[in-house]
């Protein structure tokens, strides 16, 4: 007993006197301290994680200048006419741009910031909007001109929605905004055809923020921004999810998922507001591609908070700005893996 002991407390102290000695040999000046180092992957305000690395990804070209100022840029969609729609958060008004380019406002909001836009098969453009200073919003509809402005979800229904998509029965979700990351007081909801009857889908949810269905309208996706979460959800109906059917598809690193879209195979592309970038997922949630933002690597460009694809193409329409960087608010396009959806199937 005593000599196993003794060989234990040999062995031990063996230990002990080997982790010693190469500290003892660096405090001599034995050779050189150890130190990280910047690579050309690690350099910069928004290196792309790891993991996502080796995706395939595409640089966007710019298709067009805004504003000479960071103007925060929401929410694109494309009417019947071919018309780009696109919100003007920091000017509270929705702006239409025509194909040759040419920029005009729809409809301004008043004290209600713009940030989602979907189109009824009537052609009314569908409008969510916020105001932060009070933590109050809207949803409000008006005709392809702009004019006949109506309440869908008035503020004192006690929401701030973020974004929407229509389904095909002519009802639509919406994202509420409320909520920090210690605190998910958002949630996603449902107003039936009817536009009265508002339904909770996907409560508790931290700033929910991007909205989109799958093209069969069965898969629900959701961006929770304050904690960077992609949801996937399979629906048993228009307010049900599915039995097994919630699922956090992917976790995001770094600031921070924003508004999504989907396309004709199903694959959808989230904006990442503070990266400069897209990221695109298959339908299962498994991410596939990215499209890069120019500047990016240089600190510019870095809030992308949305897209649209123009129908009948893979055209993606990224809508970003650069803040005080002095590059001000720009709409970039690159090819999507697959054509948009058709535009009146309401996604």
């Amino acid at each position: 007993m005593l000599r196993t002991r003794a060989r234990y407390t040999f062995q031990v102290a063996a230990l002990l006197a080997a982790w010693a000695a190469p500290a003892t040999h660096a405090q001599e000046g034995g050779g050189a301290v150890p130190r990280l180092a910047y690579g050309a992957q690690t350099r910069g305000p928004v290196p792309i994680p790891p993991s996502e690395r080796g995706l395939q990804a595409v640089v966007a070209e710019p298709w067009l200048r805004v504003s000479s100022e960071g103007l925060v840029l929401e929410g694109p969609a494309f009417d019947r006419d071919g018309d780009l729609l696109f919100c003007d958060v920091t000017g509270r008004r929705v702006v239409r741009a025509s194909p040759d380019k040419r920029l005009s406002t729809l409809v301004s909001l008043g004290s209600l910031g713009p940030g989602g836009i979907a189109l009824h098969k009537d052609g009314r453009v569908f409008v969510a909007a916020m105001g932060f200073a009070k933590g109050v919003g809207a949803i409000v509809a008006v005709a392809p001109d702009g004019s006949g402005m109506r309440e869908i979800v008035p503020p004192g229904a006690g929401y701030m929605p973020n974004d929407l998509v229509f389904d095909d029965r002519g009802g639509f979700y919406f994202t509420d905004f409320r909520g920090t990351s210690t605190d998910p007081k958002g949630g996603v909801y449902y107003v039936a055809p009817d536009l009265r009857t508002v339904t909770p889908v996907l409560p508790h949810l931290a700033m929910a923020n991007g909205v989109a269905l799958s093209p069969d309208g069965k898969t629900l996706w959701v961006t929770e921004f304050s904690r960077n979460l992609l949801h996937r959800v399979e629906l048993a109906d228009a307010t049900t999810p599915a039995p097994f059917g919630t699922a956090v598809a992917y976790h995001f690193t770094g600031p921070a998922p924003d508004s999504m879209r989907a396309d004709a195979d199903g694959n959808v592309y989230v904006a990442i507001y503070g990266q400069g970038r897209v990221l695109a997922f298959n339908r299962n949630g498994i991410p596939i591609g990215q499209v890069l933002l120019p500047g990016r690597d240089g600190g510019h460009n870095l809030r992308s908070t949305s897209m649209a694809l123009r129908p009948g193409t893979d055209e993606l329409l990224i809508v970003a700005n650069d803040g005080d960087g002095g590059q001000g608010a720009t709409i970039f396009r690159a090819g999507a893996f697959a054509k948009a959806l058709p535009l009146y199937s309401h996604r």
